[in-house]
């Protein structure tokens, strides 16, 4: 269960120890502030709104900023190395000569382009020498171990309830809208959603040489069997239940229950050496047993070719990289394409991500970084012990199991001690599809490898230049890759009030992971198990529904509210985030001044910090989709909803009852 939280890098806490004077010759850079805004009314708009007012979002993105969208400069910055290394002849096996040759072959479009859909020719072909039921599950089982996904939906992951052993694992899958509910949803933006993706679906059956009229059929089809599995998935709201993803079964019973599915053999034909499985969302594989039998083979043979082509589609001709990128556009609200270049930036990252990582790391990263960033989680975390020990609702005997969990995380910063093996991965400068299936199958087979085996704990389950972190209760982890950890998170020439609303801020977001309303049902090894009262915890879940009750009154794009059930884990992670810093902050020695420096108090810059690095721009198509799907709030409600529950936020902007952002103190929500 991985959290992902866009956010950044490291402050040498050993600056709250050097003189004041020290302090204020640190820059302080503070622009965009619209002070025709109240900040009490809305402190997003008036920290940043006169940059929100200016900012252009690039025609190829679907949002400017930080948060995601700092990936943009990110991935130019990667495309310089990945332009000189494929430049270079480098000798064979060598990472240089695996990503460079790897890059080269996916900006051959020429190339790309004399091959049409050749690549895919022979499975298409395979799907049509599909005779039943038991020849159908043996080609899904094939073509997973290379990337093409249909209905079955596997990964290798910690058991839940004993986590130092990694087990196989089944979660719904299978249909083709970004969640189940853009199935059922009338709305006119979720209908041209639905139109769009049958349109997709039409188009990619044309270029493989069917008639308008049977792709148009064939569509429909797809559409409708996926409806089916769709019908029978959960919310993503349902799926935040830890415990009901927990269905650990053995083989033998799931035959007994699923017998058109042949566990036995699949598992067989999937490599998986096992005794039990943990199926998260059972009703899922019942839907698919029963529809087996029901939808003909026929059928099914349209489905699987439909998902072949959505799968490969940007491996192959133009034709097929603009079908899918018209389908997106209606989705996102993208304008035009990305370049190639940083298309197949991204495609090396999500390929050989630790191998091009070597490169960045060299180029990007220096040592002194992780250093500082261990100085300031460790301080984090002190501040976050001392906000359990002042806990008036929970009872010492939790605190102290809290505490220890705190006090147990493991945490990651920048890149991997090891990284990850390669020397399986084949890579040929002419050959981009082939490359592409390679690099599948190796991480197929390297996860394959771990079922039943002791969980490796030094594994990083993103790619280092990635700006992003995350918490990871099952391995009770927190990581930070080298991406983040740069403006405008971190700055090492600016003062600690930006450092600590910035990098600060979200390093605590991270450590209240870990006891959010997911997190805090894993103990200190990772482990699911009530290591609560129960009092405690009935408390606990009051605080967390306060948290839900609040954001669901949030709206976005004037009436489309944010859903708190489905943010809640983050929500709670911000406003927690929020108060660890401030505590951390008020530390220094900076944080015990009150010098005004470019016409702000230290409080008055951190908190403007927080919402410098949510500043934030997109496009409506791809904010109707992110609230529906992505379990962060949006960007104004990541600073406005932590900061409304926040008195030291009242106190810095004097926020005044009759404000838009007041809340009486009794209204204001303190999880931890």
């Amino acid at each position: 269960m991985k959290r992902l939280l866009y956010f950044s890098l490291a402050l040498l806490l050993a600056c709250a120890c050097s003189p004041v004077s020290a302090q204020h010759s640190k820059r302080v850079v503070i622009t965009g502030i619209d002070t025709s805004k109240k900040p009490g009314d809305d402190f997003f708009k008036y920290a940043n709104g006169i940059w929100s007012d200016t900012a252009q979002i690039p025609a190829s993105q679907a949002g400017v900023g930080s948060y995601s969208f700092l990936n943009y400069p990110q991935r130019i910055r990667m495309q310089g190395i990945l332009d000189s290394v494929s430049a270079r002849h480098n000798p064979t096996g060598s990472i240089e000569q695996k990503v460079g040759d790897f890059y080269a072959s996916g900006m051959d479009m020429a190339a790309i382009n004399k091959r049409g859909y050749e690549p895919i020719k022979s499975l298409l072909a395979r799907i049509d020498a599909v005779m039943d039921v038991a020849t159908l599950l043996k080609l899904v089982a094939e073509e997973q171990k290379v990337g093409d996904r249909s209905i079955i939906g596997f990964s290798v992951g910690p058991d839940d309830k004993k986590s130092t052993v990694n087990i196989a694992q089944f979660y719904q899958t299978g249909i083709g809208l970004p969640e189940r509910d853009y199935y059922f949803r009338t709305d006119s933006s979720t209908r041209s959603i639905q139109q769009a993706y049958r349109n997709y679906l039409t188009r990619l059956f044309e270029l493989t040489g069917t008639e308008t009229t049977t792709a148009s059929k064939n569509a429909a089809l797809i559409y409708a069997i996926e409806k089916q599995l769709a019908t029978s998935h959960k919310t993503n709201i349902e799926r935040r239940d830890v415990k009901a993803n927990y269905n650990k079964l053995a083989v033998t019973a799931l035959s007994k229950r699923q017998p058109s599915l042949r566990w036995t053999t699949l598992l067989s034909n999937l490599g998986v050496k096992t005794d039990s499985v943990n199926v998260e969302q059972p009703a899922y594989y019942d839907k698919l047993n029963r529809m087996l039998d029901s939808v003909s083979v026929s059928d099914w043979k349209v489905y699987l070719k439909a998902h072949a082509l959505t799968n490969y589609a940007n491996l192959l001709s133009q034709p097929f990289v603009d079908a899918s990128f018209e389908y997106t556009k209606i989705l996102t609200g993208q304008a035009v394409k990305k370049t190639r270049a940083e298309e197949m930036t991204q495609a090396v990252d999500g390929s050989l991500g630790e191998a091009l990582a070597q490169l960045y790391v060299k180029k990007y990263f220096p040592e002194s970084a992780r250093k500082r960033m261990t100085v300031l989680v460790d301080n984090l975390k002190k501040a976050f012990e001392a906000r359990i020990n002042r806990l008036d609702w929970m009872s010492d005997s939790t605190k102290a199991k809290a505490k220890e969990k705190l006090y147990a995380f493991s945490q990651k910063i920048g890149y991997p001690d090891k990284w990850r093996d390669y020397s399986k991965v084949a890579i040929k400068r002419d050959a981009y599809f082939e490359n592409r299936l390679s690099t599948n199958k190796n991480d197929y087979l390297q996860n394959l490898a771990k079922v039943g085996q002791t969980v490796d704990r030094t594994e990083w389950h993103t790619t280092p230049p990635t700006v992003t972190a995350y918490n990871n209760p099952p391995l009770n982890e927190i990581v930070f890759p080298a991406g983040i950890l740069q403006p405008p998170y971190f700055d090492v020439n600016a003062d600690d009030a930006l450092n600590y609303g910035g990098i600060g801020m979200v390093i605590g977001h991270e450590i209240t992971h870990s006891f959010d309303d997911q997190g805090a049902q894993f103990d200190k090894y990772g482990n699911v198990t009530n290591w609560w009262t129960k009092s405690d915890y009935a408390k606990f879940k009051a605080k967390t529904q306060q948290v839900i009750d609040q954001y669901n009154t949030f709206t976005v794009l004037d009436s489309v509210h944010v859903k708190g059930a489905l943010t809640v884990g983050e929500n709670t992670a911000d406003i927690a985030g929020v108060a660890i810093a401030y505590d951390a902050f008020k530390l220094t020695e900076q944080g015990k001044d009150t010098t005004k420096l470019d016409g702000f108090t230290p409080d008055q810059r951190f908190f403007i910090s927080i919402a410098r690095i949510w500043r934030v721009k997109t496009r409506d198509a791809y904010m109707g989709m992110y609230v529906n799907t992505n379990p962060h709030s949006p960007a104004k409600w990541r600073v406005n909803g932590p900061l409304m529950n926040f008195t030291p936020f009242y106190n810095a902007f004097n926020v005044q009852p009759g404000d838009k952002m007041y809340k009486s103190e009794k209204d204001r929500i303190t999880v931890w």
